[in-house]
């Protein structure tokens, strides 16, 4: 059976995300895998899917007991044979695990590191035929990493142990240059394919705030976002505790989870919020890996994390789905205060610079006016977006620029006369004429800089410095008490060779997440079915004790939603239904979406039809049941594609629809496209120059129609993104099979 059999037949998906078939193919011809994939980007897959294929038993092994736990309980409602092994068993249910391993009952394995470090279980290991070792979270085997388990140094020594070296498959989702390095020696990977995806994660909008006050404005969130599931991650248990007590005082439903907390309440309480009992969950960065909750809309940070790689990681926890999420963080100067002290009192000295040179880099993301999206990219070691992303806080808004060139010139000064020996406080007080006894006795009072900028508050001006440090134009040398150092443009500066711009940043309606991609949109939806299959699914996911997800994912009942399917056939062709999951829970679904069509008189969409995409309403339910019953046809929605392609049909350019609907113009872009797949008539020509045609066709011929990265990157730079996203939609009409 092909891999794509596979993942449809258990999965219940028809394609491969990018990367994972490259990796599955490399795993299964026997070769060594390093994927970096981010949070969210379906690595599970990449080892699930060959340990179906291949002879044996696969060994994953991943750091926390919810991790496997999760993965084990979502493999068995996949039919497939799994099973994990950590300290809360039994020595009957122990045993009973070792004896089905032995004879081969399993096809994964989960175990924990430190389960590495028994002889007994090394002795297991050399009575099972293993076909590959799977190392989830590999980035905890090097101390650069940001979750660094020593016992995941002893994975390569284990795996020399055995008689017969198994394929070894490493994942993790954030991985700088030097962790990847780590990975690639410390476990011993031989001549591995490596595949490192992109980071960005199209569907979540990132966005930094910095409030005056940060409870108010939380509450404010929660209040627009009613009913929605989301995590709010605090740096202190005194913070989750405070914000926790608040919000339940005003009524607001949450839950919260950290260290300090008993292990009973911290798996109660984990529970009710994976389970779909409570909206909201407020933590510490104690909550989180593993939790494969697909459904969370949300992640706000109260406090600004001490790392950009804690940071991803615990952002891309929201929108796993696919569908649109926002990752928001509030910051304030105490929060850098906070993370120094954690990072004094939290880690071994010898990694103390290091991690001050990551929170660093974590002020200047809260303080960079460029894309946020490209910030992370370029932390991570990847090219930035070439063009705006229009679904981050910098590039969503319009900006009206300030001149603070003057500004600029007396901070450098003020810098520049304190000889360059001290930090953001101490150069702020001074400018802000502060009479302390440490600025007399400095005689720091003196200088010509001195209360220069009295007028301005005290946050104020460390925020400017903040924005200067973030651009370039200062520099911070050292780590624990970092001092400001000027660089070769604040001379420009100083030198009146350059102006400095800082944005006031004015809300900007337009649509977020224009990335194209295929997503089944909201305005095709019926929110009434919608509603009763979720509350069905509460109750089988209640009765089998399992997460709601594990049944059927939010994105399967929107397109059970939009689809009506009314039969096994019908059904089998729904996003993320295989067939062990349609004889376990498909009876029950059908039910309901039967009696809701035969009691609102609704005609259903054949399956040959499904591909086109097409809306419209053709054939009645009893045709397709092979019955007489006839039923009133129902009018479809007026999407907003079609309402785009309207004004098109009118003879408008992509600049006037969008300004009189109020979109981007890539969004517009996308709309025309998708009625391209709908078979309506676009007149290419519009959009692809003639000249360029055939250039682009062959890029697209040679690098795929799937990414328009690698296109762009193979064509002369005056060719753009919208005549290359034209061209594919046309290569893909031609061919189409």
């Amino acid at each position: 059976m092909q891999s794509l059999q596979v993942l449809k037949k258990y999965y219940g998906y028809d394609a491969f995300r990018p990367g994972q078939k490259e990796i599955i193919d490399e795993i299964l011809s026997g070769r060594d895998v390093l994927g970096i994939m981010p949070t969210g980007g379906g690595k599970s897959l990449c080892y699930q899917i060959p340990a179906l294929m291949l002879e044996g038993i696969t060994i994953v092994i991943s750091p926390l007991i919810s991790l496997m736990k999760d993965q084990v309980d979502t493999l068995k409602e996949y039919g497939i044979q799994a099973e994990l092994i950590n300290s809360t068993l039994s020595s009957a249910e122990f045993r009973e695990i070792v004896m089905n391993a032995k004879e081969g009952a399993y096809k994964l394995l989960y175990v924990a590191p430190e389960r590495l470090e028994t002889e007994s279980f090394i002795d297991l290991m050399r009575q099972m035929p293993i076909s590959m070792i799977a190392v989830d979270e590999a980035h905890c085997v090097s101390q650069w990493g940001h979750d660094f388990r020593p016992s995941y140094r002893r994975i390569a020594q284990m795996i020399s142990f055995l008689e017969k070296r198994p394929t070894i498959a490493a994942f993790t989702a954030t991985a700088t240059p030097i962790v990847k390095n780590d990975i690639m020696i410390l476990l011993g990977l031989q001549s591995p394919f490596e595949y490192v995806s992109t980071f960005d994660r199209p569907n979540l909008y990132f966005e930094v705030r910095k409030p005056q006050n940060k409870l108010q404005e939380i509450e404010a969130y929660l209040k627009e976002h009613v009913g929605q599931s989301g995590i709010i991650y605090c740096a202190t248990r005194k913070n989750v505790d405070e914000l926790w007590d608040r919000l339940n005082r005003l009524g607001i439903q949450c839950s919260r989870y950290h260290a300090g907390l008993n292990e009973q309440e911290r798996t109660q309480n984990q529970e009710d919020f994976l389970f779909d009992r409570v909206p909201i969950i407020i933590a510490t960065n104690a909550f989180g890996m593993g939790i494969d909750k697909p459904n969370v809309k949300f992640v706000l940070h109260f406090n600004m994390p001490k790392n950009m790689e804690g940071y991803y990681q615990e952002a891309g926890r929201a929108g796993r789905d696919g569908e649109e999420a926002e990752c928001i963080l509030l910051f304030s100067t105490q929060d850098i205060v906070t993370n120094r002290y954690i990072i004094e009192n939290g880690t071994s000295s010898s990694s103390h610079n290091k991690e001050y040179e990551k929170l660093n880099s974590m002020v200047d993301y809260c303080n960079t006016e460029g894309c946020l999206r490209s910030y992370i990219l370029t932390y991570f070691g990847q090219e930035s977006l070439e063009d705006k992303c229009y679904n981050c806080s910098s590039c969503n808004n319009d900006t009206e620029e300030t001149e603070i060139t003057i500004e600029a010139q007396k901070i450098m000064s003020c810098v520049k006369r304190m000889h360059e020996q001290f930090g953001s406080t101490q150069v702020a007080d001074v400018l802000k004429g502060a009479n302390t006894q440490r600025i007399r006795s400095l005689k720091f009072n003196e200088l010509s800089t001195y209360g220069i900028m009295r007028e301005y508050p005290k946050e104020t001006i460390k925020e400017l410095i903040s924005f200067l440090v973030a651009e370039g134009y200062l520099y911070l040398e050292g780590t624990q008490y970092p001092i400001l150092r000027l660089t070769t443009a604040s001379y420009e500066v100083l030198r009146g060779q350059k102006q400095i711009f800082i944005k006031r940043i004015i809300e900007k309606e337009v649509a977020r997440n224009t990335i194209m991609r295929e997503a089944i949109s909201d305005q095709d939806i019926d929110f009434v079915l919608m509603e009763l299959l979720r509350q069905a699914r509460y109750e089988i996911a209640a009765e089998n004790r399992v997460q709601p997800f594990m049944v059927f994912p939010d994105i399967t009942l929107k397109d059970m939603s939009r689809r009506y399917p009314i039969n096994e056939e019908m059904m089998l062709q729904v996003s993320g239904i295989g067939e062990y999951k349609l004889a376990k829970y498909g009876k029950k679904f059908m039910e309901i979406i039967v009696e809701y069509v035969e009691k609102n008189n609704i005609t259903v969409i054949p399956v040959d039809e499904w591909d086109n995409k097409k809306v419209r309403m053709t054939n009645n339910l009893g045709a397709i049941k092979g019955e007489d019953t006839k039923f009133a046809k129902k009018s479809a929605p007026r999407d907003s594609h079609h309402l785009t392609y309207e004004l098109y049909a009118q003879g408008k350019a992509i600049e006037e629809i969008a300004d009189e609907r109020n979109l981007s113009q890539m969004t517009v872009e996308g709309h025309l496209i998708k009625c391209i797949k709908e078979g309506m008539e676009v007149d290419f020509s519009r959009f692809i120059p003639q000249e360029y045609e055939v250039e682009i066709m062959e890029a697209i011929e040679t690098c795929g129609p799937n990414l328009l990265k690698p296109i762009k990157e193979c064509l002369p730079p005056e060719i753009s993104y919208t005549a290359i996203k034209f061209t594919v939609a046309k290569y893909e009409m031609i061919h189409v099979d």
